[in-house]
């Protein structure tokens, strides 16, 4: 990894009419790693997104990308950075060509052929002179990315990129977005609702729970640490008993108890069930889904 994070943020602070709304978030994204940021409604992960565009100051702490300091740095921090904050601003009446012309005038530094490249890169070639009104919501995704990635950014900024896409068009967003962190070094920072694609689409996750950063971690390890072992066993409620006086257990549907999967452990219990004469029929180690460690971490709180 580079010693450089594309995005360092220490101890961001903000303090809104007197209350303070972000308290404290410190996090690294690195090249090409895809970074997902999740929080429940009003955990302040849209004011946290937009400090880092420099929509809004922070009221302390630090951001910078790429080394520069947003706060002390604009321009130069800014250069290294392309986002999407809620929906791409598009004009729909000129094509998709003329959109990216006309982003592309407001820097002088950014060449012709810059152009081509991310209309190449996004997969838009064959459309790129149909009016933007003509293209699916997935298709101005896409341009709104293009435009996004004009000058040439280190870190990518994606707030809720498959918003209102169907299920084939969230597989193709998030196969692109991969491709960006992977063959393109990018490095991005995804926010999104819908936790079965962070799940799918993130090296790393931050989850944030009423301005705080509650755990960040691989996708993997979270949860490999919350892998469970569902048991069926009878008498269930003997079982339960047993299992109990050995570790955590709980009562799930149809009878089945759950139970933390401790290595070289389930073995043992095994046996003890047995040995007292318990039917065990059977016994499974699960993963849980990102959505029930999701709820689990903030108190059932749920996502945007």
């Amino acid at each position: 990894m580079s010693q450089v994070p594309a995005l360092k943020v220490t101890d961001l602070r903000k303090t809104i009419a007197g209350k303070e709304i972000i308290k404290g978030l410190s996090f690294e994204l690195y090249p090409g790693e895809v970074f997902g940021f999740l929080g429940p409604n009003g955990a302040g992960k849209t004011t946290t997104i937009r400090m880092l565009v420099g929509l809004i100051r922070p009221s302390s702490g630090s951001i910078f990308i790429s080394g520069k300091n947003v706060q002390t740095e604009f321009t130069a921090a800014m250069k290294h950075l392309g986002c999407i904050v809620e929906n791409p601003e598009l004009y729909p009446y000129l094509t998709g060509w003329e959109n990216l012309e006309h982003f592309a005038r407001m820097d002088p530094s950014i060449p012709r052929k810059r152009l081509d490249e991310v209309i190449d890169l996004v997969g838009l070639k064959l459309r790129i002179h149909d009016r933007v009104g003509t293209y699916s919501l997935g298709m101005r995704q896409r341009l709104g990315i293009a435009q996004a990635l004009l000058g040439n950014p280190q870190l990518l900024i994606l707030d809720e990129p498959t918003n209102g896409l169907d299920p084939a068009g969230i597989r193709e967003m998030r196969e692109f977005i991969r491709f960006l962190a992977e063959k393109e070094g990018l490095s991005v920072l995804v926010s999104s609702h819908l936790l079965s694609e962070i799940q799918l689409l993130c090296d790393r996750v931050a989850i944030i729970s009423k301005g705080q950063i509650i755990r960040i971690d691989t996708v993997s390890s979270l949860l490999e640490e919350q892998e469970r072992v569902e048991w069926k066993a009878e008498p269930v409620d003997v079982a339960k008993q047993l299992l109990a006086e050995e570790t955590d257990v709980k009562l799930g549907d149809n009878g089945i108890l759950i139970t933390p999967h401790v290595e070289g452990k389930i073995a043992d219990w095994n046996k003890k069930l047995v040995d007292r004469g318990v039917k065990v029929k059977e016994m499974k180690a699960k993963l849980p889904a990102l959505e029930d460690l999701f709820l689990e971490l903030t108190g059932g709180e749920h996502i945007d």
